[in-house]
């Protein structure tokens, strides 16, 4: 019948185009894959060299945000207290942003211990409003012409705070500098090891492999450094944006500065352990570019940094294009099995999607080598993650649509769920 033929038609359409869209990503994700290999190999080498040279370094505040944090800030205290810089030079202000637990006495018994740690508590009534109100009030407290930020869950090595710095000492053109970060608790259970993957995917991948092609990264909510003149020039932090790194990153590219990956500054964190708590934080993300993209979309033509513009385009594009896409094509190729729906268009678009996934896989795997992550466990538990966990994705991009198109809720940060730190991770 002509009407089935038509109906016929448009889905074989929507799936050659759903598949056109999932090969173009996965294609300039395998470019940044190879490209972020490169570029880990070379900081190996880079490394080696920057350990023998000598600097002076200047002063560095490292602000702490902390709400309700006493189940990890003794971690953190002692491990910026263990952080191989100038004593002199070292300031690291904990900002306890209107917390109702011990945060504000464990803090302030390590402070006396050690003058180099100080605690500013956020006046009453004005704390708890969020991470960017707290760096912006922690900003007011200190002089010093580079601001390093953590989150108060962070162990960074010793080492990781320094080889940020001798970055931006180095290159007059940086407006930061960002390490990585580690998951602690990966071996949790499965939510944690998944989440391990993602995180060292993403830093192997995006970060590394965006900075090596286009000398372009993003901010991560730790692990970094800033100068101080620059933040004071764009005003401080974003208030409103729940995901404060990204939207600051943009501007940061916008004043013309740019922002290097070190993959050798290292700093460990912990991750959700509860699918509840990762499904909260994970949607605060979406939401958060969200609102980058509302803010900037609009400036993307006028970008001087073409690449940033295409950078954002493609951030957009991964979360909602690339979704939709993965859907359709999911969902038709289920439909097209089961003899529901049929595909007219010829080609072996079987082969193509389980090649798709393959190589996807490969490139998970790939990246997972750069830390000597790429055991047997891993590959199993990455085709688990490409049917389970990456799959969820697509609820939370719809959670956070609903949030934000359909109820309209005013966004809030949330802060992530802590848990006692267990014995092997002290």
């Amino acid at each position: 019948m002509p009407g089935s033929t038509l109906i016929e038609l448009d889905l074989s359409i929507i799936f050659l185009l759903s598949v056109i869209l999932i090969w173009f990503m996965i294609f300039y994700q395998l470019i940044l894959t190879l490209a972020g290999f490169f570029y880990y190999r070379n900081a190996r080498k880079e490394k080696k060299r920057v350990d023998k040279l000598q600097f002076e370094f200047p002063k560095v505040t490292i602000l702490i945000p902390a709400h309700n944090e006493e189940k990890v800030i003794a971690y953190t205290a002692e491990a910026m207290l263990k952080l191989d810089y100038p004593s002199d030079k070292l300031d690291i202000l904990v900002v306890n942003d209107g917390s109702s637990d011990a945060t504000g006495e464990i803090v302030r018994k390590y402070s006396i211990k050690d003058s180099r740690l100080r605690l500013f508590n956020v006046p009453k009534g004005e704390g708890g409003k969020g991470k960017s109100r707290a760096l912006n009030l922690g900003l007011q407290q200190t002089d010093a012409e580079f601001i390093a930020v953590y989150d108060a869950d962070n162990t960074p090595d010793p080492t990781a705070l320094k080889y940020l710095m001798i970055q931006m000492l180095r290159d007059e053109t940086l407006g930061a500098a960002l390490g990585i970060f580690r998951t602690i608790n990966k071996n949790s259970n499965l939510l944690t090891r998944f989440i391990n993957i993602e995180t060292l995917s993403f830093q192997s991948i995006l970060q590394a492999g965006r900075w090596k092609l286009f000398k372009i990264a993003t901010l991560p909510g730790t692990n970094l450094v800033l100068r101080r003149s620059l933040i004071n020039k764009l005003n401080g932090w974003d208030e409103d944006a729940i995901t404060e790194d990204s939207e600051l990153s943009v501007r940061i590219y916008m004043e013309g500065y740019k922002i290097q990956f070190v993959p050798y500054s290292i700093t460990y964190e912990q991750e959700p352990e509860s699918w509840a708590v990762w499904i909260k934080q994970r949607t605060r993300w979406v939401q958060g570019n969200n609102y980058v993209g509302k803010k900037f979309l609009k400036e993307i033509p006028t970008f001087k940094n073409k690449f940033l513009a295409f950078e954002m385009l493609y951030v957009f594009s991964l979360y909602y294009v690339f979704l939709i896409a993965l859907v359709c094509s999911d969902v038709l190729f289920l439909l097209g099995v089961f003899n529901v729906v049929r595909i007219s268009l010829p080609g072996p678009y079987t082969l193509v999607w389980i090649v798709g996934i393959v190589l996807f896989l490969m490139e998970i795997l790939l990246a997972l080598s750069y830390d000597r992550e790429d055991k047997l466990s891993n590959i199993l538990l990455t085709i688990l993650m490409y049917f389970t966990y990456c799959q969820l994705w697509i609820y939370i991009v719809g959670r956070a649509i609903y949030y934000d198109v359909i109820k309209k809720e005013k966004r809030t940060w949330v802060k992530t769920e802590r848990f006692e730190v267990k014995p092997a991770e002290k």
